[in-house]
């Protein structure tokens, strides 16, 4: 796989991974939504997460990673483009960890290194394109 290709990709997961923080950060900001609450309270907690700044810029990554990930995909298999999603668990898992405290206990270190070993495995396969 070329560098470029590379940055591509990359920059595709981690606006990816950036939007995932951020619709985190705005939805914390609501509270635990749940379903049981009146059809007036569900909207109003609708409403008041459509204009969270964290949930309008996580969807706005989202859509430029959407834009990045078709310039990526235009350039490297899908078979070796996909499998890098998985560098968004990865960095997902540490970010959370770090930024809201979430528990990654040893299991999930243990998964997060099996992640980090396939993506060097199937990166080093390289590319037919």
């Amino acid at each position: 796989m070329k560098a470029l290709d590379f940055v591509w990709i990359l920059s595709g997961v981690l606006l990816n991974a950036v939007a995932q923080l951020l619709l985190k950060a705005g939805a914390s900001s609501a509270g635990q939504i749940t379903m049981a609450a009146s059809a007036p309270a569900l909207w109003r907690t609708a409403l008041g997460l459509a204009q969270h700044p964290a949930i309008l810029f996580g969807l706005a990554c989202y859509g430029i990673s959407v834009v990045v990930w078709i310039v990526a995909l235009s350039r490297v298999d899908v078979s070796l483009a996909y499998p890098m999603l998985s560098i968004g668990y990865v960095i997902n898992a540490i970010l959370a960890w770090w930024l809201f405290g979430e528990d990654v206990n040893p299991q999930r270190w243990l998964g997060i290194f099996v992640i980090i070993a396939g993506v060097v495995l199937v990166a080093r396969s390289g590319s037919t394109s």
